[in-house]
């Protein structure tokens, strides 16, 4: 047990709030953009609503972060970030018009830009530099574990139930509200109060001015690459043109959570020892590979292939990239360094799930998916090519 012992208390609290509302979030995520498409949205929208909902996470990442490192508190914006993210799940049964999706998706994307910065840097603080690997890929695979429970249960509600989606946006109520009760038992030592005044929420990258020249280099890499991975909904989308039915659809990104959940971790103590740029550099260059595949695939086993490659991407990159910034930045910015970093990633989603969109209507996917992984390629190379941070 000792040797588990850098899975403290809150490290388990915050994986298991992160599991609950992962559950809840996947139980839509797979079947929204059938929805949307089945009430007449195009696919431009589709790109629309999925950058615009992301860059209101965005917007609000460095914001709260920051906000967090000046009152040395995490657990309120924790709290409250799961809390609003809960409550826009109903609102997706009720409010069925571009504006009330829209609204809906936008309100459980500030929850997430609301806690995301606090969180990280809570699991951050729990824990050392030479731990941080295995920390943050704990989290990364408990949380993955409800992205795999969560389209199963989709998948067994739909089963039954055919085109009920609106019912399946009401149960998702559910494992949010264990969230926020999970999320009440949080607790922390405060740290004393900064004098330096919270930046207005527009100056909320001002972080950025001050950053060590090291963390500008890598995060501004991979602000290039998120410039170029569009929401994940288009693959879905290309799987279902390719004539993957629903279900099918729904199982290739079960497939693709299940071996998330299952590398995570294990990725997380292999970046402790080798470094995590060597990580992430080897989840870029699968990343351009699916991409690159996908562009080309045209049959069932080859898109069960590929998603299964790409939640080794995700799992050699999601939880890596975050240990890596925190190393990067004085113990006191954690939260705004973390927050900066997620939140410019999600604006650059915005622009990049709506060019892919526009490209995608254009050009079609072929197109979409080649152009990101020549980006994805690209980033990689610089990454390997730079000096060791």
């Amino acid at each position: 047990m000792a040797r588990l012992s850098y899975l403290t208390r809150a490290v388990w609290l915050l994986s298991l709030i992160s599991l609950f509302t992962d559950l809840a979030s996947e139980m839509l995520y797979p079947v929204m953009p059938l929805y949307l498409q089945s009430i007449g949205f195009s696919v431009v929208f589709i790109g629309l609503l999925e950058g615009v909902a992301e860059a209101a996470a965005g917007l609000s990442k460095g914001y709260f972060g920051q906000w967090s490192d000046r009152l040395g508190r995490r657990v309120p914006f924790v709290q409250w970030g799961y809390g609003l993210s809960t409550l826009s799940k109903p609102l997706l049964a009720v409010l069925a018009t571009p504006a009330g999706v829209l609204l809906a998706r936008t309100l459980d994307r500030l929850g997430k830009g609301l806690r995301t910065g606090a969180r990280d840097a809570l699991l951050s603080d729990e824990t050392t530099p030479e731990n941080k690997g295995k920390v943050f890929g704990f989290h990364r695979s408990v949380d993955t574990l409800g992205a795999v429970l969560g389209p199963m249960a989709a998948l067994l509600w739909l089963g039954a139930h055919p085109g009920q989606f609106r019912a399946l946006f009401l149960w998702a109520f559910v494992p949010g509200a264990l969230a926020v009760a999970v999320a009440l038992l949080l607790q922390e030592r405060p740290a004393p109060a900064s004098s330096r005044p919270v930046r207005p929420f527009w100056a909320s990258f001002g972080y950025w001015r001050v950053a060590p020249p090291a963390y500008r280099r890598v995060v501004g890499a991979l602000l290039v690459f998120a410039l170029f991975n569009s929401s994940d909904a288009f693959l879905l989308l290309l799987a279902r043109q390719r004539g993957v039915s629903e279900t099918g659809v729904i199982g290739l990104y079960i497939l693709y959570n299940a071996v998330y959940v299952l590398s995570a971790w294990p990725l997380g103590h292999l970046a402790d020892r080798l470094g995590p740029r060597r990580l992430l550099v080897g989840g870029l260059l699968l990343f351009a590979a699916v991409y690159g595949g996908v562009a080309l695939a045209h049959s069932g086993w080859t898109f069960v292939v590929l998603f299964g490659l790409y939640g080794l991407y995700a799992a050699s990159t999601e939880g890596v990239a975050k240990a890596w910034v925190s190393n990067l930045c004085a113990k006191s910015d954690t939260g705004a360094a973390l927050g900066t970093f997620g939140g410019l990633g999600s604006l650059a989603a915005l622009g990049a799930s709506v060019g892919a969109g526009a490209l995608w209507q254009v050009a079609g996917p072929g197109w979409t998916f080649g152009i990101a992984a020549g980006v994805a390629l690209s980033v990689a190379v610089f990454l390997a090519r730079s000096r060791p941070l």
